[in-house]
């Protein structure tokens, strides 16, 4: 819980995020995979008008799976050069 709750975390995460999205090693797909939901989610908030998450927690969500995800499938160290 206290992860979740630190802004270093956080930082660290999104800047991974940039790093494994400009990646030659990561596929289109997998890149796809993460920006088509959450763009979808942020543009059209009202297709889950009863769901109550905000757009910021779905994109932290979606980041910390992404990046797990990623890193073990292609074996990446969690901080790209």
């Amino acid at each position: 819980m206290r992860k979740l709750l630190s802004l270093r975390h956080w930082k660290h995460l999104f800047v991974r995020i940039g790093q494994l999205l400009v990646s030659k090693q990561v596929s289109l797909g997998d890149k796809l995979l993460f920006l088509i939901p959450v763009g979808l989610y942020w543009i059209l908030p009202d297709v889950l008008p009863y769901l109550p998450i905000d757009d910021i927690a779905v994109t932290m969500v979606a980041a910390e799976w992404f990046a797990r995800r990623t890193e073990r499938k292609y074996r990446l160290p969690t901080k790209l050069n």
